[in-house]
């Protein structure tokens, strides 16, 4: 069985939403989002992957319910291979669609706090949670 540390990343051009899973238990959490109005925080990111030390990197990959290319495919596709790049790590792509409204409800469903619903923080970390684990349970 392999006890592999993967970091999984929700990337959006605002934020990052970014969660940690271990594939000996299967299990995926939030870890945090990252604000980045000017392109990846790759400061923050480096400290996260030296911290947590995976062994693979896995990226939402968003698609328009029709499967058609998401307007941003590229840029997604990009900032993945900068990750691979970067830290010499393989990275694989999950299918992303909905992950996002699903964290949403999620979010909605566990508070009552109406602020809590609407955090976009929150939202992109519980987002990048869902992504990891899918992959952790396909």
């Amino acid at each position: 069985m392999s006890s592999r540390t993967i970091i999984g990343f929700d990337y959006g051009q605002r934020r990052i939403g970014i969660a940690v899973g271990q594939e000996i238990t299967h299990t995926a959490q939030g870890l945090v989002t990252l604000t980045c109005p000017d392109g990846p925080d790759w400061d923050n990111i480096d400290k996260l992957l030296n911290e947590w030390r995976p062994q693979l990197l896995v990226v939402g990959m968003p698609h328009n319910m029709d499967d058609r290319p998401h307007p941003l495919h590229k840029e997604v596709k990009a900032f993945g291979n900068q990750l691979a790049e970067r830290y010499n790590l393989p990275v694989e792509w999950m299918d992303e669609r909905l992950s996002s409204v699903e964290a949403e409800a999620q979010l909605a469903k566990g508070t009552k706090s109406r602020q809590k619903k609407q955090d976009k923080a929150e939202i992109d970390k519980l987002a990048a949670q869902i992504i990891l684990q899918s992959w952790l349970n396909s």
